[in-house]
């Protein structure tokens, strides 16, 4: 990457992530010389009904591809996996898996699963344009969050003669609270940057401004700049609140980084 460290001293971020996610994107604004404030706006849980999933995985042989959009849906497939006796890394010898993102693909080398295709940009979008196999007559499964995520990739290769299986792999919630040196933060004016990680993040986000700050909430955020992860999050940003300043490129906790010190600030 073409930063330089410490490119972001004197910089108040908040970075917008899944609360068990957040360390590494601290750890990453941090050594830029960022000061990094808490705003989890995810909640990561199981779905309501683990049964779907279950019985995909029970029949786990008669897929061709498993496509995989997240990390958390690799986390919660290869914990169910490892209750039936199999595990990711013994499956992919036979099946192929696909992987949509560097930290999905990371997660899933960690586990010595090969992987067959990751599309070159981190989009769902991107895996359908490049998706190295002729769709019709495959059989995909494509374990998701339970709500709110988008019908994409099953949408688009249904169209293409794709028998999709999707079942839910994990949900994903707003949490209660914002942490206090955050609210002491916003509240003073203190905030620089708001770097959106998804686009439910924007949306649960807005949620928990409004419950705080009440309708003064659009005002006290409307000289902060705001950095969106991806197309999806742009979108996100541009129906809750408004256009964000930057899109990252690559869509990822890098690129995010990059455009964070790219801002113009004048």
């Amino acid at each position: 990457m073409k930063h330089t460290e410490m490119a972001l001293i004197d910089k108040n971020i908040i970075i917008t992530r899944a609360q068990e996610q957040s360390s590494e994107a601290r750890e990453i604004f941090r050594k830029n010389g960022a000061e990094v404030f808490d705003l989890p706006s995810l909640l990561i849980g199981p779905p309501d009904d683990w049964r779907p999933l279950d019985d995909a995985l029970k029949k786990i042989f008669t897929f061709d591809w498993i496509i995989f959009s997240s990390a958390n849906g690799v986390r919660n497939v290869e914990d169910r996996m490892q209750e039936i006796g199999l595990s990711l890394s013994q499956i992919s010898k036979t099946i192929k898996i696909a992987a949509v993102g560097r930290k999905t693909a990371s997660l899933l080398s960690d586990m010595n699963a090969k992987i067959s295709f990751v599309p070159p940009r981190f989009v769902g979008d991107s895996l359908v344009e490049h998706f190295p196999q002729n769709k019709k007559g495959l059989k995909l499964l494509i374990p998701r969050v339970q709500t709110g995520g988008r019908a994409i990739l099953s949408d688009s290769f249904k169209l293409k003669g794709a028998e999709v299986t999707e079942v839910a792999a994990y949900e994903s919630s707003c949490p209660q609270e914002i942490p206090q040196k955050t609210i002491d933060a916003l509240d003073s004016g203190k905030i620089d940057i708001i770097a959106f990680t998804s686009g439910k993040t924007v949306i649960n986000t807005v949620s928990l401004l409004k419950k705080y700050f009440g309708e003064n909430w659009l005002k006290l955020i409307e000289k902060i700049k705001f950095v969106s992860i991806g197309p999806q999050t742009t979108i996100s940003c541009k129906n809750f609140i408004r256009k964000p300043d930057k899109e990252a490129n690559p869509h990822d906790l890098e690129g995010l980084l990059q455009a964070c010190i790219e801002l113009d600030y004048d």
